[in-house]
C-alpha cells in the first residue's frame, strides 16, 4: 500500500515547476486586468454553510458539492464548487451598495465529479461579476472581459456562443406548460432531439403557434439564428420579444466592440436554466468541444440574502485556459538562479542582497552536502576573484 501513496484522487492535480510559475504569472496579470476595469477582488471561504453555497442554483450545484457536518454548530457544510453564490452574498449582505458593484475572484473550487469543463474536479476558478445594473451594457462589458481574458491567456482564436433563457421560458408559459412538462421539454431541447420535442409537445396537448415555435426552437442556431428568429417567433408573446431584443442589442454591441470575434447563436441553449434569468453565453476554442469560459445573467441570485439586484458575470478555469494558451512559458519564464557558496564573508552577503534587490534569484549553498549547481537549476555561481565576488558561468574553467 505504501507504494501507492503518491497517487492522487481522480480529477485532482498538483502543479509542479515551471507550470506553477506560469499559473502564478497569469493569475497576477488577470487580476491586474480586472482591477484596471474597476473590479474589486474578493476571497470567499473555501468551506461554507451548504444552504449558502446552493443559494439560487438549486440542483445545478447540489450534486457537485462535497458535504460534511460542522462539529461546532452541527450544521451541514459544503466545500465550494462555485463561488458565484458566495460573491452574491457579499454584494447583497456585506457590501450593500446602491451603485453598480464590480467584483472579481480567483481560487480553487472542488467538485464531486468532472462536469466536462476540462476534466478536472479541482478547477482554479476565476470570474468577474457586475451587480446592480440590468441593462445589456453590463452583459457586453462581461463579454468584452471574457475575450480580454482569453487573449491574456495566449488564446488567439476563439468564438462566442449566445442564447437567452427568456425565450424558452416565455414560450413555455405561452404554451401553458407546468413545471414537469417544462423540465421534460428542456431536457429534449438540450439534446436537440427534434422528434422527441415534437412528441412531447403533442402529448402535452399544445397546438397552433405555440407548438410550432417550440419545435422550431431546437433548430434556431447558427450565425443567422437571430435573423431567422424574427420570422419564426413573430407570434410569440412580449417576454420572448423582449428577450430577442436583448440579444439583438448585445449583438450590436459585440459588433461595435469585438468585430473580429465570431458569434454563434443558439436559442435553445439553456446553460444554468434553473437560475439564469437572461442572456447566457460561452466562449469556445476551435477544435475543442467544451467551453473555456461561461457566464450569463442571474438577477435573482441575491434574493435570499435580502437584495435581488441585477447581476451578470462569467467564470473560467485558469488551468483549462493554460491548456489552450500559447507562449505563456516564455512570457513568464524566470531566469535560472545563481548559486552562492556557504561563506560568511560580509562582501558576499552584500553581493547576494544586491542581486536579489535587482530581481535575480540567488540560492545559498548549504554546508555539509555536495550541491551540483546544474541539479539546482543554476546557470551561474558567485565566485571570488581577486578579492571580489563575481558572477561566473558554471561551465567556465
Amino acid at each position: 500500500m505504501n507504494e501507492e501513496r503518491w497517487l492522487l484522487p481522480a480529477g485532482i492535480e498538483e502543479v509542479l515547476p515551471p507550470q506553477a510559475q506560469v499559473i502564478e504569472g497569469l493569475r497576477r496579470e488577470l487580476l491586474d486586468l480586472y482591477a484596471g476595469w474597476g473590479y474589486d477582488l474578493v476571497i470567499p471561504p473555501f468551506i461554507d454553510y451548504l444552504d449558502s453555497l446552493l443559494t439560487g442554483t438549486g440542483q445545478d450545484l447540489d450534486l457537485q458539492t462535497f458535504k460534511l457536518t460542522d462539529q461546532v454548530s452541527g450544521r451541514l457544510l459544503g466545500v465550494r464548487s462555485d463561488m458565484t453564490p458566495q460573491v452574491a452574498r457579499m454584494d447583497a449582505h456585506h457590501l450593500r451598495r446602491d451603485v453598480p458593484q464590480r467584483l472579481c475572484y480567483l481560487g480553487t473550487v472542488l467538485r464531486t465529479r468532472d462536469d466536462g469543463f476540462g476534466g478536472t474536479r479541482s478547477p482554479l476558478q476565476l470570474g468577474a461579476e457586475i451587480y446592480g445594473h440590468g441593462g445589456v451594457e453590463s452583459d457586453i462589458e462581461i463579454l468584452r472581459l471574457i475575450m480580454l481574458t482569453l487573449r491574456a491567456a495566449g488564446i488567439e482564436e476563439s468564438y462566442l456562443d449566445l442564447g437567452h433563457v427568456g425565450i424558452f421560458r416565455g414560450l413555455a408559459r405561452q404554451a401553458g406548460l407546468d413545471a414537469v412538462q417544462e423540465h421534460a421539454l428542456f431536457d429534449a431541447l438540450q439534446r436537440k432531439a427534434v422528434p422527441e420535442v415534437e412528441q412531447l409537445i403533442g402529448g402535452f396537448g399544445v397546438h397552433g403557434a405555440a407548438a410550432d415555435m417550440l419545435v422550431a426552437l431546437a433548430e434556431l442556431n447558427g450565425a443567422d439564428a437571430l435573423v431567422r428568429a424574427e420570422q419564426v417567433l413573430s407570434r410569440a408573446d412580449r417576454p420572448v420579444q423582449v428577450a430577442l431584443d436583448d440579444l439583438r442589442r448585445i449583438a450590436e454591441g459585440l459588433q461595435r466592440w469585438l468585430p473580429e470575434v465570431g458569434v454563434h447563436y443558439d436559442l435553445a441553449e439553456l446553460r444554468g436554466y434553473r437560475y439564469k434569468t437572461g442572456a447566457v453565453f460561452a466562449a469556445f476554442v476551435p477544435g475543442w468541444g467544451l467551453e473555456v469560459a461561461r457566464g450569463g445573467r442571474y438577477d435573482d441570485i441575491g434574493r435570499v440574502f435580502g437584495r435581488a439586484r441585477p447581476a451578470v458575470g462569467f467564470s473560467a478555469d485558469l488551468k483549462e485556459l493554460l491548456r489552450h494558451g500559447r507562449g505563456l512559458e516564455q512570457r513568464y519564464r524566470v531566469d535560472a538562479p545563481v548559486l552562492a557558496p556557504a561563506d560568511p564573508d560580509p562582501a558576499l552577503r552584500a553581493e547576494i542582497e544586491r542581486l536579489r534587490a535587482a530581481g535575480r534569484r540567488v540560492v545559498e549553498a548549504l554546508p555539509g552536502v555536495e550541491q551540483d549547481p546544474r541539479q539546482l537549476g543554476c546557470s551561474q555561481i558567485l565566485a571570488r576573484r581577486e578579492g571580489q565576488w563575481e558572477l561566473q558561468a558554471i561551465d567556465a574553467e
